[in-house]
């Protein structure tokens, strides 16, 4: 994506406020329709523009008719100024993404902060290596075993045991590696064995999942309950499972791609989801305010 410049940035929330009425933000139509639930944003699609105009992205957000976000980050904010900027966009923050090496570094002073933001969730996107080696330039990264998905399992479970105490709940978030066979056993199947289901709750991104050739109305089916929380991210027509991904994961707006959205809601209203987060990593199609407003208008306006 072009980085923005201040004039760029000023410029384009222009335009997206004079193609949106504010009274929309308070609207009902700012609820998914086959589900009756805020549409929230994960924060990591605007994350170049964070840094430049907190504020003002915020805003943005909020005329565009999202109600809640999730967070990528904080930009070295503390939570009182977080939630101000939060507040005064008219949104509510409900959950955080953590990386598993940084919920194990202090997880104590990471849990006090999300109490702080009220959070109802602290999610890890991603795993670690019990004993992480380091890399020679151009090596290749070293490939998770199965007793190496294990211990990641028994790390997620003592981190959810102690968010829990805080009235917190632990998640994980999956990507595609989850998802290849290791000596014909599926790690992300692995985990709903070994993951205490109390204390460890998961996020389907169903780009990535879809990406990786599954279908994310099976997991949601098989496992009702265990899936408060549902990434809304779009595959380009066309896309083969564990493609070659140079350049990035092929997303699209939502409702122009691969993705029968109608039906997946379908199966999110059975298997018990809460909360909904659009996430749009790259913009290959249109600018990125222009296309984060797409994809809330879509799930505005689909029905059941």
């Amino acid at each position: 994506m072009r980085k923005l410049s201040r004039r760029g940035f000023i410029r384009e929330g222009a335009l997206s406020a004079a193609a949106v009425s504010l009274a929309m933000r308070w609207s009902s139509s700012a609820y998914a329709n086959p589900l009756n639930l805020p549409i929230g944003l994960q924060l990591y699609s605007v994350r170049k523009a964070l840094p430049e105009n907190f504020d003002g992205t915020l805003k943005q957000v909020a005329v565009m008719g999202y109600k809640e976000v999730e967070m990528a980050g904080f930009y070295s904010k503390t939570p009182a100024e977080i939630l101000r900027s939060i507040h005064a966009a008219g949104l509510r923050v409900v959950s955080a993404h953590y990386g598993l090496d940084e919920l194990r570094n202090d997880l104590s002073g990471k849990i006090d902060f999300a109490k702080q933001l009220g959070l109802q969730y602290m999610i890890c996107p991603g795993t670690s290596f019990p004993h992480p080696q380091p890399r020679l330039p151009g090596q290749k990264a070293p490939v998770l075993t199965l007793d190496d998905w294990k211990w990641n399992a028994d790390q997620f479970n003592m981190v959810g045991e102690q968010t829990r105490k805080a009235g917190i709940q632990f998640g994980y978030h999956n990507h595609y590696n989850e998802f290849k066979p290791i000596d014909g056993k599926v790690p992300y199947n692995q985990l709903f064995t070994w993951c205490d289901p109390q204390l460890v709750k998961f996020e389907i991104d169903v780009g990535w999942m879809v990406y990786a050739g599954l279908d994310p109305l099976d997991y949601m089916t098989k496992y009702p309950g265990r899936f408060p929380e549902l990434h809304i991210k779009e595959v380009k027509i066309g896309t083969k499972p564990f493609a070659d991904l140079h350049g990035g994961l092929p997303t699209t707006e939502v409702g122009r791609g691969a993705i029968d959205w109608k039906r997946i809601f379908a199966g999110a209203r059975q298997a018990g989801v809460k909360h909904i987060f659009v996430e749009q990593e790259e913009f290959p199609d249109l600018p990125m305010m222009e296309a984060l407003k797409a994809d809330c208008d879509y799930l505005q306006n689909l029905k059941a």
